[in-house]
């Protein structure tokens, strides 16, 4: 196995532009999340770097783009704060020491291959769990964004010192925020694809602040010292030595999901598949080193992953380059960032909390499942008011439970096997007959026994195999139950197969899951005439659709 990931230039260009686009996007949240940690802006940008690097390097996603992100950023805020509260001497350092951790485990998940297990926990899990990061990132923001220090006691503190942080608002930086806030809303989507609206707010409140505010005190991110960072020796304390290890386990965890999470929509956008075990060594990597030079823990960051792609990158040379073009403005161009206000940067950080927050199933979750909503909504106040692990822990155990149930009901009914995608279909005579006569343009997605999250990752790698068809049939009278995660995976690839102009007939739907698929609105890419009880007729009608001289055959023959 290669240690490094694959790298040719044969896509240079592309490559190039991608990253330097990266570069641009990653600007400005790599400053705001510094800020926002406690740590200092620099060691978001040193973050940005070394994670960036490293990871693209060894990784196994090409097109990935790996920095701090608002999960990570969260989390770390939090460790920062409570070690510097129990240790002011050397609180930062072991701080820093925790991300050297969290880097390590990540690579131990990678070298015994479990990478494939970390994301194989329920939607509504995950759903909730990031959407309580959002909430708070978005808290944490209240305080600068209102041109204030930040309330001590993270979340909670900041929550029962809302009144008077609203009551002692400083109105120059917080107009700043909320200029910085209408730019990145209200900017228009045909600018937005040529310059990314967070750089554009950035420069243009600052030149504002600098214009118009001169003369007023501004907290602003001051002198970051250009050069290579300063080592951070491995610092521990022997009385918190279980808090470090639990809170970098904490963190590996989260990079882990966040980086696997970004790592499927980087496939879907390229049609490749990435190796999840490997990626996980390069950002293991990449943490220990961004851990060592005094940088914040770094993941697959979804934004700069997609612009990456969409600008023409294909291969690691793109996370490389990106990482370089930050390496010179750390080394020659700090000094550049000294005016930018921190309430610029709480606005930004402000927008991605918002954007986090996973509003389309928020929406819609009480309509689809009860029982899904409700975990969704525990794990996500646990996560806003406990603690992130017990969170996620109480999500999984609580949503393994009903799953088990479910299960342990249909062992009832005499279900005997449980098969997924991958198994071969059976067909009869009749029905081969017509699938051949298709020339490859009717494609039949069969599916059978129940349909558990555990399930979804299959459903999502078929899509590739739509590219080359006119017709999707999608077979589902051997489900018997659709969860929730799997009703999503499969309203993707209907969903992505209309949005291609495919046509979409649907056989075997009845029961709980025909009405799970019509909770989910599968009537805006089905017509209510290409539901089927039997797959001979399916496959008539796909005939019919795709060579209309098929009806005129049969009616002759028929004659």
């Amino acid at each position: 196995m290669s240690f490094t990931n694959t790298i040719h230039f044969r896509n240079l260009r592309g490559d190039l532009f991608g990253g330097l686009t990266a570069a641009i996007v990653s600007l400005p949240l790599a400053l705001a999340f510094g800020a926002a940690s406690g740590a200092g802006p620099a060691a978001g940008l040193y973050g940005a770097v070394c994670v960036g690097f490293f990871a693209a390097l060894f990784g196994g996603t090409p097109t990935l783009i790996s920095e701090p992100t608002g999960p990570m950023t969260v989390v770390m805020t939090a460790i920062v704060s409570s070690m510097i509260a129990n240790n002011p001497e050397n609180g930062l350092a072991m701080a820093f020491t925790v991300v050297m951790l969290a880097g390590v485990f990540q690579i131990i998940l990678g070298v015994f291959k479990l990478g494939k297990y970390i994301t194989l926990m329920p939607y509504s899990v995950i759903s909730g769990f990031m959407s309580g990061i959002g909430v708070i990132l978005v808290l944490l923001q209240i305080a600068p964004f209102l041109g204030q220090s930040s309330p001590k006691g993270g979340v909670l503190g900041t929550v029962q010192n809302l009144p008077q942080l609203f009551a002692n608002i400083n109105p120059v930086e917080t107009a700043l925020g909320v200029m910085t806030l209408a730019i990145i809303f209200l900017m228009p989507s045909k600018i937005k694809r040529l310059v990314p609206p967070q750089l554009v707010a950035l420069v243009l409140v600052t030149i504002v602040s600098l214009l118009f505010f001169k003369d007023v005190d501004i907290r602003r991110i001051g002198e970051i010292p250009m050069g290579l960072p300063t080592l951070q020796i491995p610092t521990f304390n022997a009385s918190q030595i279980t808090v470090m290890l639990v809170n970098a386990a904490m963190l590996g965890m989260l990079g882990c999901i966040d980086t696997l999470l970004t790592a499927v929509i980087a496939d879907s956008l390229t049609r490749t598949e990435h190796k999840s075990d490997k990626e996980l060594i390069g950002q293991g990597i990449g943490n220990v080193i961004s851990g060592l030079c005094g940088g914040l823990p770094g993941a697959g960051a979804t934004m700069g992953t997609v612009v990456n792609i969409q600008t023409g990158a294909r291969t690691a040379v793109s996370g490389l380059t990106r990482a370089l073009i930050l390496l010179v403005v750390v080394l020659w161009a700090a000094v550049l960032t000294q005016p930018i206000p921190m309430a610029v940067l709480a606005g930004i950080a402000l927008k991605v909390g918002i954007d986090i927050l996973d509003w389309s199933f928020l929406q819609r979750a009480h309509k689809v499942s009860l029982k899904g909503a409700l975990i969704m909504y525990g794990v996500m106040f646990l996560t806003v008011f406990v603690d992130l692990i017990v969170a996620v822990g109480v999500g999984v155990f609580i949503a393994n439970i009903l799953t088990i149930e479910s299960l342990s009901q249909l062992q009832a009914q005499d279900v005997k096997t449980i098969t997924d995608a991958d198994d071969a279909i059976v067909l009869n005579d009749e029905e081969k007959q017509l699938l051949d006569q298709a020339n490859g343009r009717v494609l039949l997605f069969y599916l059978s026994g129940p349909m558990i999250f555990g399930v979804s990752k299959a459903i999502a790698r078929e899509h590739a195999a739509m590219a080359d068809s006119d017709v999707l049939i999608l077979d589902i009278s051997d489900v018997p139950m659709l969860g929730v995660t799997a009703s999503l995976a499969i309203e993707n690839a209907i969903q992505d197969a209309y949005e291609q102009g495919r046509q979409i007939l649907v056989v075997g739907a009845a029961g709980k899951v025909k009405r799970r698929l019509e909770k989910f609105g599968i009537e805006r890419f089905v017509p209510s005439h290409h539901f089927f009880m039997n797959r001979s007729e399916a496959l008539k009608q796909a005939l019919a659709l795709v060579n209309p001289a098929f009806i005129r055959n049969v009616a002759a023959t028929s004659d």
